[in-house]
């Protein structure tokens, strides 16, 4: 069992638009209405492949009734913890070209008594050596190392803890020394406090937030692929060109699919291991871009194929080459 916990959970609303212009009547072309938050979507990502994962989620206000709706209607495993604030409503624009404008709710702020329930579902829940993903960002008010601690509190209880944040509460909890660290490139360039040229900076960026204390770093580059840096050194992946539809929750669907390769292969050779993980968290990624919304892939939905992890000469000329659609 994976155990997401979604601080900041929402509505994700997403209306499709042939162009995006300020001033103007728009007519839609198409409307999605899905359980969103970081948390969530790497729940629903895992469960719509099949991969056991339950969902810890503090909701309040009418909002967050419809979330917890639509949590059931897709057959979600979530504990629903009940807080005194309002779910968040975000609504996403999309372009046919892929391109999106996200205008994002600050959410409800947690008490310290929530927060401390939403941590004690998320220990019962979890198995000793269990992943437990904490994502997305902090609710108004929280503290910059409110990931942190909870990494330290999880971590002693014997869990491995995955952390997908960004800005302040990024470096806070990768001193905590999670199991694993995701940030998109401009969210390790924001921790490293420098641009991010190539794949050779990425991947120095990366080992500076292993000696700070994560023990792996997963960099999503979107169009540009992916870079692991563990224990066992560095790997790079590539997919296929995408025609891209939406953005929003690719990222989320890229680290279950890479959490999804570890807990199916129970016990793998690490070297091996971490190969199929990157190239699956790849498929799954992709797959997601090609949806509508933050609709999360299924196995139809998604061809090992069409990624690689770069070996040899290919692996050599792309360290240097400048990156590419990273964003």
């Amino acid at each position: 069992m994976i155990v997401t916990v979604t601080l900041n959970p929402s509505l994700d609303r997403t209306v499709e638009v042939a162009e995006l212009a300020r001033g103007r009547v728009l007519r839609a072309r198409g409307t999605h209405l899905h359980p969103g938050g970081k948390g969530v979507n790497v729940t629903r990502a895992l469960l719509a492949n099949g991969v056991p994962s339950r969902a810890v989620v503090p909701v309040g206000g009418p909002d967050g009734d419809q979330l917890v709706e639509l949590l059931a209607a897709e057959a979600v495993d979530a504990v629903v913890v009940p807080v005194s604030g309002r779910t968040r409503s975000n609504i996403t624009i999309a372009e046919p070209d892929g391109t999106v404008t996200k205008l994002n709710e600050p959410g409800a702020a947690l008490t310290a008594a929530e927060l401390d329930l939403v941590l004690d579902h998320a220990l019962a829940d979890a198995v000793d050596g269990g992943w437990v993903v904490l994502c997305g960002s902090l609710p108004p008010g929280a503290p910059v190392d409110t990931y942190a601690r909870l990494t330290r509190r999880l971590s002693e209880a014997g869990r491995r803890v995955a952390v997908d944040t960004s800005g302040a509460a990024l470096g806070h909890a990768v001193a905590a020394g999670p199991a694993l660290v995701k940030p998109n490139a401009e969210e390790l360039a924001g921790a490293v406090g420098r641009p991010l040229a190539s794949r050779v900076d990425v991947v120095a960026a990366a080992q500076e937030l292993r000696a700070a204390g994560a023990r792996a770093v997963l960099v999503s580059l979107g169009a540009a692929g992916a870079v692991l840096v563990d224990d066992a050194g560095v790997l790079v992946g590539e997919c296929d060109p995408v025609e891209p539809r939406s953005t929003v929750g690719a990222g989320d669907a890229f680290l279950a699919g890479f959490l999804g390769a570890l807990h199916a292969a129970d016990g793998a050779p690490g070297a091996a291991l971490a190969r199929a993980a990157l190239a699956q968290a790849l498929a799954w990624g992709a797959a997601a871009v090609r949806l509508p919304g933050s609709q999360m892939p299924g196995p139809g939905d998604i061809d090992l194929s069409a990624v690689r992890v770069l070996t040899g000469e290919e692996l050599d000329a792309c360290m240097t080459a400048p990156l590419v659609g990273t964003g």
